[in-house]
């Protein structure tokens, strides 16, 4: 394999699309309450995907040099486990995909808010920075808080609630009560993909001392903990459909439902933890293409 093809490997473009569904959903919403602006949208996908990268940069440095990723692991060979980038070469990867984080941010803020307001500006940078420590410190340094069971937490405040909210925000200046709900089902689908994950890993994690909630709850209550994600993100989707349109358009959105439920159907069924692997793809696309018909419920059918 190529350096080019191992850096594209450590990048984990399957993992972008999922990434991107919180703004497309606040861009959606911005679009419900009349505003758009194709620059803002432009940068806040190309910040998402460079915050996922340096995410997935991050993950695969700290599990390949904690030993998590080991012959164990049930998923795709990480970059550094198979030997097909050094701990040097992933750091200075890290270091460089953080710069180009931080240049996004800077210009993303910029688009938005421009230096009339500095509050906002200065805000949104700090949001920026928390979320590129997010992105490192989930399995980076011995205080990783993906190894103490907070993944979860973090995953539904960064991918549901600050990206759909946040990037909402940019467009309008304002959140309103309404928007909180498609920002909870976001944040619980996303949330629900990393269990996946964690069901997956379930046996090399124990054996790995990361005490993922899947690891701390075990396997039978980690499915039922699943469970309890998706019902919540489809219950807060019929909801904001049931307030925010009208007609057959009220429907449109929840069509997204139907793989998920089939998907938790096949969780229930599946007993090894190998054989959810299959199911992250599935649920990731399935939240995006919720956002997708979000996005043209609030901005084609409204």
């Amino acid at each position: 394999m190529t350096k080019f093809k191992a850096w594209v490997n450590a990048a984990r473009l399957r993992t972008l699309p999922l990434s991107v569904s919180g703004v497309l959903v606040g861009t959606a919403l911005a679009g419900y309450y009349g505003s758009y602006d194709g620059s803002i949208l432009f940068w806040s996908i190309l910040t998402t995907i460079a915050f996922q990268i340096t995410s997935n940069f991050a993950n695969d440095y700290g599990d390949g040099v904690k030993g998590t990723d080991n012959e164990d692991r049930i998923g795709p060979k990480r970059a550094l486990q198979s030997g097909l980038l050094g701990r040097k070469e992933l750091k200075k990867g890290i270091i460089i995909s953080v710069l180009i984080d931080i240049l996004l941010v800077l210009i993303l803020v910029y688009q938005a808010f421009g230096l009339e307001n500095i509050f906002y500006p200065l805000l949104f940078v700090f949001l920026g920075g928390l979320s590129i420590w997010a992105a490192i410190k989930y399995t980076v340094g011995n205080s990783a808080y993906g190894y103490r069971g907070l993944g979860d937490l973090f995953v539904f405040l960064f991918f549901g609630i600050l990206a759909v909210l946040g990037s909402m925000f940019l467009y309008t200046k304002e959140i309103t009560l309404l928007s909180i709900l498609p920002a909870i089902a976001i944040g619980a689908l996303s949330t629900g993909v990393l269990n996946l994950n964690n069901l997956r890993d379930f046996n090399s994690d124990s054996k790995a001392n990361k005490r993922t909630i899947v690891v701390k709850m075990g396997l039978d209550k980690g499915k039922r903990y699943h469970y309890f994600l998706l019902i919540i993100a489809f219950i807060c989707v019929a909801l904001f459909n049931f307030y925010a349109f009208k007609g057959f358009y009220i429907l449109l959105p929840l069509i997204a439902f139907i793989p998920v439920f089939i998907h938790l159907m096949k969780v229930y069924k599946t007993k090894r933890p190998e054989l959810f692997d299959p199911e992250l793809k599935k649920l990731a696309l399935s939240t995006f293409f919720l956002a997708v018909l979000l996005y043209v419920n609030c901005n084609i059918f409204l």
